[in-house]
């Protein structure tokens, strides 16, 4: 069988969502429990007015996630260590008749890091395909949904810290890393960036995802995290990453056109620098969920997004108490296609 990753751009059947727990390294307090699920909760009913919303919720929470949730958003029982559902949740694929199905990767706590835990996280994606009701794909690959970018017609964006870590895939090359992904994803052109942005490489970051440096809104078009003040450590990056990707071409051929999507202007918080990122939005069904941080530069993100997906509104959810736990929006979301018939 062979299988295709489509673009986030394309129909989506619903949207997948984890519940903050309790307990977990992104709520040790009762006000971090709190804040943690009003962040969830308003990107969760932010998507609900675009498509269904599935909510996998741990036992322990399911009264707290029914007084925090609209009607709108069904709750879905599985146990929780966190509430990444990028990472922890299956990708979905399309088979060669138009079925879907989900790739379920390793999940082993963004590469063994010593504050996560991941006994109930690394069975959620086959949860997910069993409430879904799709059959699993499964890949020895030690990988995370934010870890891949694709563009839904044979291309991808990796980084070398995350799947060629050796605390995730010790011993693989990048030739063995690129077959996996072509049995699993159906890409044949696969880029690799150096690293992803400083803070995200810290000690409660993933060691560089992809999906907060750079997105693939269309065929032959790339986002690429912009951050403009040289104060900050991922100015060199920014002008490195532009540098690299003019020279690249996609999986057809044609050269990107790079478009410069600007950092927020806050450059740090009470932890350091931070990875505050318009990278990190989600694209649904008539819109795009856009991380907002009460920031000049929220405007200018939100107009270059809205040129990018032509026809779709551009909602602004304020993400810092997300950014605060380690993501953004796009971290907390997978999308689930429709059939292709």
């Amino acid at each position: 069988m062979t299988w295709r990753m489509p673009a986030e751009r394309e129909p989506h059947r619903r949207t997948w969502m984890a519940f903050p727990p309790a307990g977990s390294e992104i709520t040790a307090t009762p006000e971090a429990v709190t804040e943690a699920r009003a962040a969830w909760t308003a990107v969760a009913h932010a998507v609900a007015e675009f498509e269904p919303v599935s909510m996998i919720v741990d036992p322990a929470d399911v009264a707290a996630a029914r007084s925090c949730l609209s009607s709108a958003v069904e709750i879905v029982e599985a146990p929780l260590d966190d509430a990444w559902m990028r990472d922890i949740g299956p990708t979905f694929v399309h088979g060669e008749d138009g079925a879907v199905a989900a790739v379920d990767w390793v999940f082993n706590g963004w590469g063994q890091q010593d504050w996560a835990r991941w006994d109930n996280d690394q069975l959620i994606a086959k949860a997910v395909a069993t409430a879904a009701a799709v059959p699993v794909v499964d890949s020895p690959l030690i990988n995370e949904g934010g870890g891949i970018q694709v563009d839904g017609a044979g291309t991808v964006i990796v980084t070398e810290t995350v799947q060629l870590d050796p605390y995730r895939n010790p011993g693989l090359t990048r030739a063995d890393v690129e077959a996996e992904l072509r049995r699993t994803i159906g890409v044949d052109t696969v880029i690799w960036l150096p690293r992803g942005l400083w803070r995200d490489s810290q000690r409660f970051g993933t060691r560089g995802h992809s999906d907060i440096v750079a997105a693939l809104p269309a065929p032959g078009v790339v986002l690429v995290h912009d951050q403009r003040d040289p104060e900050h450590p991922d100015h060199a990056l920014s002008r490195e990453l532009m540098r690299m990707l003019a020279d690249e071409t996609d999986s057809a051929g044609k050269p990107f056109e790079v478009v410069p999507v600007p950092a927020p202007r806050t450059l740090r918080d009470e932890e350091g620098f931070v990875d505050y990122s318009y990278i990190n939005h989600y694209v649904c069904n008539d819109a795009v969920i856009l991380c907002g941080f009460d920031d000049r530069n929220d405007a200018e993100a939100a107009a270059v997004l809205a040129e990018v997906y032509p026809g779709r509104a551009v909602v602004t959810v304020n993400a810092r108490e997300i950014f605060a736990r380690g993501g953004g929006i796009h971290c907390i979301t997978q999308n689930e296609p429709m059939p292709r018939l």
